[in-house]
């Protein structure tokens, strides 16, 4: 019997994973990261953090719990590809579907933009495949282009597609629209783009930033421009803003 090990520390990740594996049905087990692994455990997950603890092992990684048990389900029925399209419905929480053979493997949102390439990559590394093709929507520039750059050293097959009429009216939009996005033809792109936030990302980035400080502070359009092009995290921009409140 194929079994998943649940490997974490982080307490939110381990009950999101074990009761999404309970509603699946699917067997597993809680380990420590000292614990030895059974013979009979297929895959690890545990958080995108964690990752570099478990080293040498087949491990699905993902601050998304639900995300990381679909993907290691996928992943338990094994297969071989032709073709491995990837399409990613760009946003503050983007939709990903990936097909194999044009059927739908996987379909979700994920948390962020910097999660997509990470959760591609996890997959595919996990999946043989003769060819490999990335589909982003054009919608959303400046997510878009975050999500390409970090997607650049999975593969450069990628193309942009139109997603004008992409949008569905389901329970789950961006992951139905990144199933569409997947299967739509688009053009491909030469070179890696340069993520140009507009001044109005940015001043929401500082709203934002007030919301999650609860009024404490505001963080500055310097820090705001890091938020928005994914080299820093909002958390960690307030406590970069709130760390120059402190200093003499």
């Amino acid at each position: 019997m194929r079994v998943v090990a649940v490997v974490t520390e982080d307490f939110r990740f381990f009950y999101g994973a074990v009761r999404c594996l309970k509603e699946k049905g699917q067997p597993f087990i809680s380990l420590g990261f000292s614990d030895p692994l059974p013979l009979n455990v297929e895959l690890v997950i545990t958080t995108e953090g964690e990752r570099k603890r478990l080293r040498g092992r087949d491990v699905i990684a993902s601050e998304d719990p639900v995300w990381a048990v679909k993907a290691a389900l996928v992943l338990l029925q094994g297969g071989s590809f032709n073709r491995v399209v990837a399409g990613v419905d760009p946003g503050p929480h983007p939709g990903v579907a990936v097909l194999g053979d044009g059927k739908v493997l996987l379909a979700d949102t994920l948390l962020s933009p910097e999660e997509v390439a990470p959760a591609i990559r996890d997959l595919l590394s996990l999946v043989k495949t003769k060819e490999l093709l990335l589909r982003v929507g054009h919608g959303d520039p400046t997510n878009r282009d975050r999500i390409i750059n970090s997607l650049w050293d999975v593969s450069r097959n990628i193309e942009v597609v139109d997603e004008t009429s992409t949008t569905r009216r389901t329970e789950h939009p961006d992951a139905d629209a990144a199933v569409v996005i997947a299967q739509s033809r688009g053009r491909p792109l030469p070179f890696r783009p340069r993520v140009s936030p507009t001044q109005g990302e940015i001043r929401d980035i500082q709203r934002l930033s007030r919301i999650e400080s609860r009024g404490a502070l505001t963080i500055s359009s310097a820090l705001a421009r890091k938020v928005a092009v994914g080299s820093m995290t909002l958390v960690e921009a307030i406590e970069r803003q709130r760390g120059k409140g402190m200093e003499c």
